[in-house]
Protein backbone atom coordinates (compact mmCIF):
# COMPACT_ATOMS: atom_id res chain seq x y z
CA UNK A 1 0.00 0.00 0.00
CA UNK A 2 1.49 3.30 -0.92
CA UNK A 3 2.33 5.91 1.59
CA UNK A 4 0.87 8.98 2.15
CA UNK A 5 1.72 12.42 0.58
CA UNK A 6 3.37 14.71 2.32
CA UNK A 7 0.19 17.81 1.72
CA UNK A 8 -2.21 15.15 3.54
CA UNK A 9 -0.10 14.65 6.36
CA UNK A 10 -0.50 18.01 8.09
CA UNK A 11 -4.01 17.55 7.51
CA UNK A 12 -4.78 13.93 8.67
CA UNK A 13 -4.06 14.11 12.57
CA UNK A 14 -7.28 16.83 12.87
CA UNK A 15 -8.76 14.30 10.45
CA UNK A 16 -8.23 11.31 12.49
CA UNK A 17 -8.96 12.69 15.75
CA UNK A 18 -12.04 11.85 17.36
CA UNK A 19 -14.50 -4.78 8.47
CA UNK A 20 -17.68 -6.83 8.37
CA UNK A 21 -20.63 -6.73 5.33
CA UNK A 22 -23.90 -7.32 6.33
CA UNK A 23 -25.61 -9.08 3.64
CA UNK A 24 -29.73 -8.86 3.94
CA UNK A 25 -31.59 -11.92 3.39
CA UNK A 26 -33.19 -12.87 -0.25
CA UNK A 27 -36.36 -10.90 0.64
CA UNK A 28 -34.50 -7.69 1.29
CA UNK A 29 -35.37 -4.42 -1.01
CA UNK A 30 -36.49 -1.33 -0.89
CA UNK A 31 -38.06 1.54 -3.34
CA UNK A 32 -36.81 5.22 -3.48
CA UNK A 33 -37.23 8.80 -5.19
CA UNK A 34 -34.48 10.03 -7.58
CA UNK A 35 -35.10 13.71 -8.11
CA UNK A 36 -33.27 15.48 -11.29
CA UNK A 37 -30.63 17.47 -9.83
CA UNK A 38 -32.15 21.25 -11.35
CA UNK A 39 -35.32 20.41 -10.13
CA UNK A 40 -36.86 23.31 -8.47
CA UNK A 41 -33.97 25.39 -8.83
CA UNK A 42 -36.15 27.42 -11.27
CA UNK A 43 -34.89 27.09 -14.48
CA UNK A 44 -36.55 27.45 -17.83
CA UNK A 45 -36.74 24.21 -20.21
CA UNK A 46 -34.45 25.42 -22.42
CA UNK A 47 -32.29 25.85 -19.36
CA UNK A 48 -32.78 22.65 -17.95
CA UNK A 49 -32.16 21.10 -21.59
CA UNK A 50 -28.58 23.35 -21.94
CA UNK A 51 -27.01 22.19 -18.86
CA UNK A 52 -27.89 18.92 -19.14
CA UNK A 53 -26.56 17.97 -22.33
CA UNK A 54 -23.32 19.97 -21.33
CA UNK A 55 -23.15 18.20 -18.40
CA UNK A 56 -23.33 15.13 -20.46
CA UNK A 57 -20.50 16.29 -22.65
CA UNK A 58 -17.65 16.73 -19.49
CA UNK A 59 -18.99 13.32 -18.16
CA UNK A 60 -18.09 11.71 -21.39
CA UNK A 61 -15.05 13.05 -22.03
CA UNK A 62 -14.09 12.23 -18.82
CA UNK A 63 -15.23 8.52 -19.49
CA UNK A 64 -13.21 8.35 -22.69
CA UNK A 65 -10.11 9.42 -20.64
CA UNK A 66 -10.65 7.13 -17.95
CA UNK A 67 -10.76 4.45 -20.75
CA UNK A 68 -7.67 5.29 -22.25
CA UNK A 69 -6.02 5.32 -19.26
CA UNK A 70 -3.33 1.95 -18.07
CA UNK A 71 -4.29 0.10 -15.00
CA UNK A 72 -0.80 0.89 -13.63
CA UNK A 73 -1.64 4.48 -13.15
CA UNK A 74 -3.92 4.87 -10.30
CA UNK A 75 -3.63 8.33 -9.37
CA UNK A 76 -4.47 9.74 -13.01
CA UNK A 77 -7.33 7.01 -12.47
CA UNK A 78 -8.62 8.71 -9.11
CA UNK A 79 -8.63 11.87 -10.50
CA UNK A 80 -10.94 11.03 -13.72
CA UNK A 81 -13.17 9.07 -11.60
CA UNK A 82 -14.42 11.96 -10.30
CA UNK A 83 -14.92 13.78 -13.63
CA UNK A 84 -16.67 10.83 -14.49
CA UNK A 85 -19.11 10.84 -11.73
CA UNK A 86 -21.49 14.15 -12.25
CA UNK A 87 -25.04 12.86 -12.24
CA UNK A 88 -28.64 13.81 -12.76
CA UNK A 89 -30.16 12.32 -10.62
CA UNK A 90 -29.88 12.77 -6.70
CA UNK A 91 -30.89 9.86 -4.52
CA UNK A 92 -32.12 10.44 -0.62
CA UNK A 93 -30.26 8.12 2.19
CA UNK A 94 -29.42 8.18 5.83
CA UNK A 95 -26.26 7.88 7.09
CA UNK A 96 -25.69 7.22 11.03
CA UNK A 97 -27.47 6.61 14.31
CA UNK A 98 -30.16 8.25 14.31
CA UNK A 99 -30.10 8.74 10.52
CA UNK A 100 -29.11 12.13 9.46
CA UNK A 101 -30.85 12.52 5.62
CA UNK A 102 -28.46 13.39 2.39
CA UNK A 103 -29.45 13.60 -1.15
CA UNK A 104 -26.31 11.99 -3.39
CA UNK A 105 -25.76 11.52 -6.46
CA UNK A 106 -26.49 8.10 -8.09
CA UNK A 107 -24.04 6.86 -10.61
CA UNK A 108 -24.04 4.03 -12.32
CA UNK A 109 -20.11 4.51 -13.64
CA UNK A 110 -18.43 4.51 -10.19
CA UNK A 111 -18.45 2.51 -6.86
CA UNK A 112 -17.73 4.85 -3.95
CA UNK A 113 -19.99 6.11 -1.74
CA UNK A 114 -19.04 9.38 0.35
CA UNK A 115 -20.62 12.52 1.52
CA UNK A 116 -18.69 15.80 2.99
CA UNK A 117 -18.10 14.97 6.71
CA UNK A 118 -17.24 17.44 9.48
CA UNK A 119 -15.04 18.78 10.47
CA UNK A 120 -14.70 19.88 7.02
CA UNK A 121 -11.44 21.74 5.82
CA UNK A 122 -12.23 22.07 2.35
CA UNK A 123 -15.78 21.51 1.28
CA UNK A 124 -18.21 22.73 -1.19
CA UNK A 125 -21.83 23.86 -0.85
CA UNK A 126 -24.51 21.78 -0.37
CA UNK A 127 -27.92 22.10 1.16
CA UNK A 128 -27.59 19.94 4.23
CA UNK A 129 -24.98 20.06 7.10
CA UNK A 130 -22.38 18.32 6.78
CA UNK A 131 -22.14 14.57 8.19
CA UNK A 132 -20.67 14.75 12.14
CA UNK A 133 -19.07 11.16 12.66
CA UNK A 134 -19.14 12.42 16.26
CA UNK A 135 -22.46 12.11 16.53
CA UNK A 136 -23.44 8.86 15.69
CA UNK A 137 -21.92 6.19 17.65
CA UNK A 138 -22.00 3.11 15.23
CA UNK A 139 -19.70 5.56 13.05
CA UNK A 140 -15.82 3.51 12.65
CA UNK A 141 -13.00 4.39 10.74
CA UNK A 142 -11.79 0.90 8.41
CA UNK A 143 -8.25 0.27 9.00
CA UNK A 144 -5.69 -0.52 6.46
CA UNK A 145 -5.81 -4.20 6.26
CA UNK A 146 -9.95 -4.11 5.11
CA UNK A 147 -10.93 -5.28 2.08
CA UNK A 148 -12.75 -2.50 1.53
CA UNK A 149 -9.58 -0.39 2.21
CA UNK A 150 -7.66 -2.51 -0.38
CA UNK A 151 -10.74 -2.45 -3.26
CA UNK A 152 -10.08 1.83 -3.41
CA UNK A 153 -8.14 2.40 -6.57
CA UNK A 154 -5.30 4.04 -4.52
CA UNK A 155 -5.47 3.33 -1.01
CA UNK A 156 -3.17 5.30 1.84
CA UNK A 157 -2.52 4.58 5.08
CA UNK A 158 -2.22 7.10 7.67
CA UNK A 159 -1.45 5.48 11.57
CA UNK A 160 -3.49 2.40 10.21
CA UNK A 161 -6.41 4.30 9.39
CA UNK A 162 -7.43 3.60 5.59
CA UNK A 163 -7.24 7.56 3.56
CA UNK A 164 -9.05 7.60 0.53
CA UNK A 165 -8.18 10.57 -2.09
CA UNK A 166 -10.06 11.46 -5.35
CA UNK A 167 -8.60 14.18 -7.33
CA UNK A 168 -10.21 16.71 -9.71
CA UNK A 169 -7.68 18.23 -11.70
CA UNK A 170 -4.93 19.08 -10.35
CA UNK A 171 -6.65 19.58 -6.85
CA UNK A 172 -8.32 17.59 -4.26
CA UNK A 173 -11.72 16.58 -4.81
CA UNK A 174 -12.56 14.47 -2.44
CA UNK A 175 -10.41 13.24 0.57
CA UNK A 176 -10.73 11.60 3.92
CA UNK A 177 -11.36 8.66 6.26
CA UNK A 178 -12.61 5.25 4.65
CA UNK A 179 -15.14 4.14 7.46
CA UNK A 180 -17.93 2.14 8.09
CA UNK A 181 -21.40 3.53 9.24
CA UNK A 182 -25.38 2.66 9.40
CA UNK A 183 -27.14 3.24 6.35
CA UNK A 184 -31.64 3.85 6.19
CA UNK A 185 -32.59 3.70 2.28
CA UNK A 186 -36.18 3.76 1.34
CA UNK A 187 -39.67 5.61 1.63
CA UNK A 188 -42.59 5.08 3.64
CA UNK A 189 -43.06 1.48 4.17
CA UNK A 190 -40.29 -0.37 2.54
CA UNK A 191 -37.27 1.71 4.96
CA UNK A 192 -34.33 -0.10 5.54
CA UNK A 193 -31.36 0.27 7.83
CA UNK A 194 -28.62 -1.91 7.04
CA UNK A 195 -25.20 -1.83 9.57
CA UNK A 196 -21.68 -1.98 8.15
CA UNK A 197 -21.61 0.21 4.90
CA UNK A 198 -17.81 1.42 3.96
CA UNK A 199 -18.08 4.89 2.85
CA UNK A 200 -15.67 8.34 2.34
CA UNK A 201 -16.00 10.75 4.86
CA UNK A 202 -14.82 13.41 2.58
CA UNK A 203 -12.94 16.19 4.43
CA UNK A 204 -11.48 17.72 1.50
CA UNK A 205 -13.74 18.31 -1.04
CA UNK A 206 -14.03 20.92 -4.38
CA UNK A 207 -15.96 21.11 -7.39
CA UNK A 208 -20.05 21.15 -7.31
CA UNK A 209 -22.21 18.47 -5.91
CA UNK A 210 -25.10 19.94 -8.02
CA UNK A 211 -27.85 20.18 -4.86
CA UNK A 212 -26.54 17.29 -3.31
CA UNK A 213 -24.31 16.21 -0.47
CA UNK A 214 -22.39 13.44 -2.01
CA UNK A 215 -22.39 10.66 -4.53
CA UNK A 216 -23.79 7.10 -4.00
CA UNK A 217 -21.59 4.70 -6.87
CA UNK A 218 -24.13 1.61 -8.70
CA UNK A 219 -21.31 0.41 -10.29
CA UNK A 220 -20.10 -3.25 -10.17
CA UNK A 221 -16.90 -2.74 -8.20
CA UNK A 222 -16.98 -3.94 -4.55
CA UNK A 223 -17.29 -0.46 -3.12
CA UNK A 224 -20.83 0.28 -4.50
CA UNK A 225 -23.76 -0.10 -3.09
CA UNK A 226 -25.08 -2.45 -4.93
CA UNK A 227 -21.45 -5.14 -4.35
CA UNK A 228 -21.80 -3.83 -0.40
CA UNK A 229 -25.77 -4.73 -0.15
CA UNK A 230 -25.40 -8.20 -1.28
CA UNK A 231 -28.78 -8.18 -3.16
CA UNK A 232 -27.44 -7.46 -6.76
CA UNK A 233 -30.77 -6.42 -8.43
CA UNK A 234 -32.28 -2.61 -8.91
CA UNK A 235 -34.30 -0.78 -11.46
CA UNK A 236 -35.25 2.77 -12.24
CA UNK A 237 -37.66 4.45 -14.42
CA UNK A 238 -36.97 7.92 -15.36
CA UNK A 239 -40.16 10.05 -15.71
CA UNK A 240 -40.00 12.32 -18.97
CA UNK A 241 -37.32 14.86 -19.01
CA UNK A 242 -39.09 18.24 -18.29
CA UNK A 243 -41.50 16.26 -15.99
CA UNK A 244 -41.92 17.72 -12.19
CA UNK A 245 -42.89 14.22 -11.30
CA UNK A 246 -39.86 12.16 -9.21
CA UNK A 247 -38.81 9.21 -10.74
CA UNK A 248 -38.60 6.05 -9.08
CA UNK A 249 -35.85 3.47 -8.07
CA UNK A 250 -36.31 0.13 -6.91
CA UNK A 251 -33.95 -2.12 -5.41
CA UNK A 252 -33.47 -6.09 -4.60
CA UNK A 253 -36.94 -7.81 -4.23
CA UNK A 254 -38.73 -4.84 -5.37
CA UNK A 255 -36.80 -4.85 -9.02
CA UNK A 256 -38.94 -6.34 -10.94
CA UNK A 257 -40.62 -6.16 -14.42
CA UNK A 258 -43.07 -8.22 -14.31
CA UNK A 259 -45.87 -5.93 -13.25
CA UNK A 260 -44.72 -3.13 -15.87
CA UNK A 261 -45.12 -5.16 -18.50
CA UNK A 262 -48.34 -6.86 -17.57
CA UNK A 263 -49.21 -3.09 -17.30
CA UNK A 264 -48.22 -1.96 -20.57
CA UNK A 265 -48.28 -5.30 -22.89
CA UNK A 266 -45.24 -5.22 -23.85
CA UNK A 267 -42.98 -7.86 -23.51
CA UNK A 268 -39.50 -7.47 -21.38
CA UNK A 269 -36.52 -7.40 -23.50
CA UNK A 270 -32.43 -8.39 -21.79
CA UNK A 271 -29.41 -8.31 -23.49
CA UNK A 272 -26.19 -9.73 -21.28
CA UNK A 273 -23.74 -7.40 -19.82
CA UNK A 274 -20.32 -7.70 -20.69
CA UNK A 275 -17.19 -6.81 -19.12
CA UNK A 276 -14.30 -4.57 -20.14
CA UNK A 277 -11.33 -5.67 -18.18
CA UNK A 278 -10.08 -2.14 -18.08
CA UNK A 279 -13.32 -0.60 -16.35
CA UNK A 280 -14.99 -3.91 -15.08
CA UNK A 281 -17.19 -1.23 -12.96
CA UNK A 282 -19.30 0.15 -15.61
CA UNK A 283 -22.02 -1.70 -17.43
CA UNK A 284 -21.07 -2.03 -20.52
CA UNK A 285 -23.45 -3.85 -23.54
CA UNK A 286 -23.49 -5.60 -26.59
CA UNK A 287 -24.70 -3.14 -29.26
CA UNK A 288 -25.19 -5.13 -32.58
CA UNK A 289 -26.63 -1.83 -34.88
CA UNK A 290 -28.94 0.61 -35.21
CA UNK A 291 -32.21 1.47 -37.68
CA UNK A 292 -32.98 4.76 -38.69
CA UNK A 293 -36.54 5.14 -40.68
CA UNK A 294 -36.60 0.92 -40.38
CA UNK A 295 -33.75 0.25 -42.52
CA UNK A 296 -30.29 -0.88 -40.57
CA UNK A 297 -27.40 1.13 -41.27
CA UNK A 298 -24.34 -0.72 -42.58
CA UNK A 299 -21.99 -0.02 -38.96
CA UNK A 300 -19.40 -2.44 -39.23
CA UNK A 301 -19.94 -4.39 -35.41
CA UNK A 302 -16.03 -3.39 -34.67
CA UNK A 303 -17.29 0.49 -34.48
CA UNK A 304 -19.18 -0.91 -31.12
CA UNK A 305 -16.54 -3.37 -30.04
CA UNK A 306 -14.41 -2.66 -27.16
CA UNK A 307 -10.47 -2.62 -28.03
CA UNK A 308 -9.00 -5.95 -26.35
CA UNK A 309 -5.07 -3.94 -26.00
CA UNK A 310 -6.22 -0.95 -23.93
CA UNK A 311 -10.32 -0.82 -22.91
CA UNK A 312 -11.18 1.57 -25.09
CA UNK A 313 -14.58 1.86 -27.24
CA UNK A 314 -17.35 -1.12 -26.33
CA UNK A 315 -20.49 0.49 -25.36
CA UNK A 316 -21.95 1.91 -21.25
CA UNK A 317 -25.47 2.28 -20.00
CA UNK A 318 -24.81 5.25 -18.08
CA UNK A 319 -27.86 7.10 -15.97
CA UNK A 320 -25.27 9.74 -15.41
CA UNK A 321 -25.71 11.11 -18.54
CA UNK A 322 -28.54 13.19 -20.47
CA UNK A 323 -27.75 12.09 -24.15
CA UNK A 324 -26.34 9.46 -25.90
CA UNK A 325 -23.18 9.51 -27.78
CA UNK A 326 -22.23 7.29 -30.43
CA UNK A 327 -18.62 6.25 -31.47
CA UNK A 328 -17.82 8.96 -34.45
CA UNK A 329 -18.56 6.37 -37.22
CA UNK A 330 -22.06 5.32 -36.08
CA UNK A 331 -22.71 8.58 -35.17
CA UNK A 332 -21.89 9.94 -38.92
CA UNK A 333 -24.51 6.98 -40.39
CA UNK A 334 -26.97 8.35 -38.45
CA UNK A 335 -26.76 12.19 -38.99
CA UNK A 336 -27.00 11.39 -42.42
CA UNK A 337 -29.70 8.84 -42.64
CA UNK A 338 -31.78 11.42 -40.88
CA UNK A 339 -30.48 14.57 -42.91
CA UNK A 340 -31.67 11.91 -45.70
CA UNK A 341 -35.24 10.83 -44.29
CA UNK A 342 -36.54 14.37 -42.55
CA UNK A 343 -36.21 16.29 -45.39
CA UNK A 344 -35.70 19.75 -43.98
CA UNK A 345 -32.69 21.90 -43.80
CA UNK A 346 -29.93 21.06 -41.54
CA UNK A 347 -28.72 24.22 -39.41
CA UNK A 348 -26.10 24.66 -36.87
CA UNK A 349 -27.89 27.73 -35.67
CA UNK A 350 -28.65 26.22 -32.03
CA UNK A 351 -27.77 27.27 -28.46
CA UNK A 352 -26.64 23.82 -28.40
CA UNK A 353 -24.15 23.38 -31.61
CA UNK A 354 -20.77 22.70 -29.39
CA UNK A 355 -22.53 19.28 -28.70
CA UNK A 356 -25.93 18.87 -30.91
CA UNK A 357 -25.07 19.08 -34.95
CA UNK A 358 -28.11 17.02 -36.36
CA UNK A 359 -30.54 19.96 -36.21
CA UNK A 360 -33.22 21.06 -38.38
CA UNK A 361 -34.77 24.14 -39.09
CA UNK A 362 -38.39 24.27 -37.15
CA UNK A 363 -41.27 24.99 -37.76
CA UNK A 364 -41.35 23.22 -41.25
CA UNK A 365 -42.66 25.65 -44.22
CA UNK A 366 -46.14 25.76 -44.45
CA UNK A 367 -47.97 22.61 -45.77
CA UNK A 368 -44.89 21.02 -45.43
CA UNK A 369 -45.45 17.25 -43.81
CA UNK A 370 -42.63 15.93 -41.93
CA UNK A 371 -42.80 12.42 -40.72
CA UNK A 372 -39.54 11.66 -38.64
CA UNK A 373 -38.14 8.33 -38.76
CA UNK A 374 -38.07 5.74 -36.23
CA UNK A 375 -34.44 5.26 -34.61
CA UNK A 376 -34.01 1.45 -32.74
CA UNK A 377 -30.83 0.37 -31.13
CA UNK A 378 -30.31 -3.33 -31.05
CA UNK A 379 -28.39 -5.29 -28.33
CA UNK A 380 -27.28 -8.92 -28.13
CA UNK A 381 -31.32 -10.34 -27.95
CA UNK A 382 -33.02 -7.04 -27.83
CA UNK A 383 -34.35 -4.00 -29.77
CA UNK A 384 -34.81 -0.65 -27.94
CA UNK A 385 -37.35 0.97 -30.21
CA UNK A 386 -37.29 4.63 -28.84
CA UNK A 387 -40.63 6.72 -29.13
CA UNK A 388 -39.92 9.93 -30.78
CA UNK A 389 -39.45 12.06 -27.29
CA UNK A 390 -36.75 10.24 -26.63
CA UNK A 391 -34.59 11.25 -29.65
CA UNK A 392 -35.61 14.26 -31.00
CA UNK A 393 -35.76 17.90 -28.70
CA UNK A 394 -36.35 21.59 -29.20
CA UNK A 395 -33.84 23.68 -28.42
CA UNK A 396 -35.76 26.39 -26.30
CA UNK A 397 -33.72 29.53 -27.45
CA UNK A 398 -33.85 28.80 -31.23
CA UNK A 399 -36.96 26.47 -31.67
CA UNK A 400 -34.80 24.30 -34.07
CA UNK A 401 -35.07 20.50 -33.93
CA UNK A 402 -32.09 18.50 -32.94
CA UNK A 403 -31.29 14.77 -32.96
CA UNK A 404 -30.60 14.44 -28.83
CA UNK A 405 -27.60 11.91 -30.20
CA UNK A 406 -23.58 13.20 -30.18
CA UNK A 407 -20.84 11.74 -31.60
CA UNK A 408 -17.93 10.49 -29.40
CA UNK A 409 -14.43 10.04 -30.28
CA UNK A 410 -13.96 7.06 -28.46
CA UNK A 411 -16.85 4.57 -27.56
CA UNK A 412 -20.36 4.89 -26.93
CA UNK A 413 -22.67 5.86 -24.31
CA UNK A 414 -26.61 5.18 -24.10
CA UNK A 415 -27.52 8.60 -21.83
CA UNK A 416 -30.79 8.68 -19.76
CA UNK A 417 -32.45 11.35 -22.21
CA UNK A 418 -33.17 7.71 -24.37
CA UNK A 419 -34.58 5.28 -21.79
CA UNK A 420 -36.72 7.98 -19.98
CA UNK A 421 -40.27 5.95 -19.32
CA UNK A 422 -38.42 2.69 -20.12
CA UNK A 423 -37.48 0.86 -16.99
CA UNK A 424 -34.47 -0.69 -16.53
CA UNK A 425 -33.75 -3.74 -14.67
CA UNK A 426 -30.08 -4.12 -13.91
CA UNK A 427 -29.58 -7.97 -12.53
CA UNK A 428 -25.74 -8.42 -11.98
CA UNK A 429 -26.60 -12.31 -10.15
CA UNK A 430 -27.24 -12.87 -14.16
CA UNK A 431 -25.22 -10.35 -16.04
CA UNK A 432 -28.40 -9.35 -17.72
CA UNK A 433 -30.06 -5.36 -18.74
CA UNK A 434 -33.76 -6.28 -19.07
CA UNK A 435 -36.32 -3.34 -19.93
CA UNK A 436 -39.76 -2.26 -21.22
CA UNK A 437 -41.71 0.61 -22.04
CA UNK A 438 -43.36 2.22 -18.84
CA UNK A 439 -45.49 5.10 -17.53
CA UNK A 440 -42.97 6.06 -15.38
CA UNK A 441 -44.77 9.30 -13.70
CA UNK A 442 -47.86 6.59 -12.44
CA UNK A 443 -45.61 4.09 -11.29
Amino acid sequence: MASIPAFLLVLLPLLLSAAVSAYPDAGFGFQATLTHIDAGAGYTEAQLLSRAVRRSKARVAALQSLATTTAADAITVARILVLASEGEYLMSMGIGTPPRYYSAILDTGSDLIWTQCAPCMLCVDQPTPFFDPAQSPSYAKLPCNSPMCNALYYPLCYRNVCVYQYFYGDSANTAGVLSNETFTFGTNDTRVTVPRIAFGCGNLNAGSLFNGSGMVGFGRGPLSLVSQLGSPRFSYCLTSFMSPVPSRLYFGAYATLNSTSASTGEPVQSTPFIVNPGLPTMYYLNMTGISVGGELLPIDPSVFAINDADGTGGVIIDSGSTITYLARAAYDMVHQAFADQVGLPLTNATSLADVLDTCFVWPPPPRKIVTMPELAFHFEGANMELPLENYMLIDGDTGNLCLAIAASDDGSIIGSFQHQNFHVLYDNENSLLSFTPATCNVM
